[in-house]
This record gives C-alpha cells, sequence and structure tokens, in this order.
C-alpha cells in the first residue's frame, strides 16, 4: 500500500466521495458512494474503503 492509498484512505474516512473520485473521477463509483453518503454516513465511508482498497 503506498502513500496515495493512504491519502484516499484518509480522505475516504473524512469525506468519503472525495477519496473515490480522486481514484475513480465521475464514474458509477463516485455516485454511488454519494448516495451512501447522502443516506448515511457510515455507509459511505464503508463503501469508499472497499472501494479504495478492493
Amino acid at each position: 500500500m503506498g502513500s496515495e492509498t493512504f491519502v484516499e484512505i484518509i480522505l475516504a474516512i473524512l469525506l468519503p466521495p472525495l477519496g473515490v473520485f480522486l481514484r475513480y473521477g465521475c464514474g458509477v463509483e463516485f455516485w454511488i458512494c454519494l448516495l451512501l453518503t447522502i443516506l448515511g454516513y457510515i455507509p459511505g465511508i464503508i463503501y469508499a474503503i472497499y472501494v479504495i482498497v478492493g
């Protein structure tokens, strides 16, 4: 795990859609993460970390 991934995970914990955006841009992953974050902060974090690490 490099320093880029570490920064993305930190951003995914603080602001989940931003961490996903840095990795994938405005793709489907970003919009799913944004929707989950709006519906509930914790599901957004879980999805963002899953997408970034996986």
